[in-house]
C-alpha cells in the first residue's frame, strides 16, 4: 500500500506542475458551463419547476457537471492505450504493482488534484455568478464524499476496461471516443436524466453511467434521500466491483495475446 500512495502522491505533485493548461482548463469548463446553464434554464419558460428541478438547482446541476469534468476524466482517457501501441505496456507489466493498481494509483493523484484545482474553482466561481444549492446537512455531506470516491472509482475501471481495447486493434482510440460519447449520454452529463422520457431513464440506469455523474449530483441536490441513498451508494460498489473482475478477465486474455505475439 506505501507504494501505491507514494505513486498517488508523485502522480499529484505532477498535476498540480501544470498550471497554464489546468487555468485554461479550467476557463473552458466555465464557459461552456454557462452556456449549457443558459439553455436549460430556457427550459423553464414561466415553469417555476420541471420534472422536480427548480431554475436554482439546475444551475448547481450544470455547475457541478462542469466540475466533474477533469476529476472523472469524461471526454477520454487514452494513457494505457497508448502503452500499449507503443510497447511501454512491457515496462508497466514488470513493476511490483499489478497493471490495474499501477494505473488506479496515477489516476488518484490526477483525481485529487483536479477535483481542488477545476473542480472546487468552477463551484466557488459559480457561487459568485448565481444562487445554487447545497447538501441540507452533514449526513448528505458525507454521502456526497463517499459517492465522490466512487464515482471516481467507477470511472477509473471503466476507463481501463476501454483502454484494454487497445491490445485487440491499433485504432482503438475511435472505439474509444464512440464508448466515452455513449457514457457522457448515459450518465447525466449533457442534462439531468430526471428531464429524460421515463423509459430512457430506466435504460440509462441499466448501465454503470448514471452512478459517475446523475446520482453524485442528486445527492448533492438533496433529490435522493432516506433509503434511497443506501441503496445507490451499494449499486455503486456493485458496478465497481463488476467492472473490475471484467477488466481483470479482459486484461489477462490481452496479455496472454501479447506474449503470443511476441510483445
Amino acid at each position: 500500500m506505501r507504494l501505491f500512495f507514494e505513486l498517488a502522491a508523485r502522480s499529484f505533485r505532477r498535476t498540480l506542475t501544470y498550471r497554464i493548461a489546468t487555468l485554461a482548463g479550467l476557463i473552458t469548463n466555465i464557459f461552456f458551463g454557462l452556456i449549457r446553464s443558459s439553455v436549460l434554464v430556457a427550459l423553464f419558460g414561466q415553469q417555476s419547476e420541471v420534472s422536480g428541478y427548480t431554475v436554482t438547482s439546475i444551475i448547481t446541476y450544470t455547475g457541478l457537471s462542469q466540475a466533474l469534468i477533469a476529476y472523472l476524466m469524461l471526454f477520454g482517457w487514452y494513457d494505457l492505450m497508448d502503452g500499449v501501441h507503443t510497447g511501454e505496456i512491457s515496462t508497466q507489466l514488470l513493476k511490483p504493482l499489478s497493471l490495474f493498481r499501477y494505473w488506479l494509483a496515477h489516476d488518484l493523484g490526477r483525481a485529487i488534484a483536479h477535483l481542488f484545482l477545476r473542480g472546487v474553482s468552477i463551484m466557488l466561481i459559480y457561487e459568485l455568478m448565481f444562487d445554487l444549492t447545497y447538501p441540507k446537512d452533514l449526513g448528505h455531506w458525507l454521502a456526497l464524499l463517499v459517492s465522490l470516491f466512487f464515482a471516481w472509482w467507477l470511472s477509473m475501471v471503466w476507463r481501463f476496461l476501454v483502454n484494454l481495447a487497445a491490445f485487440w486493434s491499433p485504432n482503438a482510440q475511435g472505439f474509444g471516443r464512440l464508448l466515452f460519447f455513449a457514457a457522457n449520454f448515459f450518465s447525466g452529463f449533457m442534462m439531468p436524466l430526471g428531464l429524460f422520457p421515463d423509459w430512457l431513464q430506466t435504460l440509462c440506469y441499466l448501465t454503470p453511467f448514471p452512478y459517475m455523474i446523475n446520482v453524485v449530483i442528486e445527492i448533492y441536490l438533496n433529490i435522493i434521500t432516506g433509503s434511497e441513498l443506501f441503496f445507490l451508494l451499494g449499486l455503486q460498489l456493485v458496478w465497481i466491483l463488476g467492472l473490475s473482475l471484467i477488466s481483470q478477465f479482459i486484461l489477462t486474455m490481452g496479455i496472454r495475446k501479447l506474449a503470443i505475439a511476441g510483445g
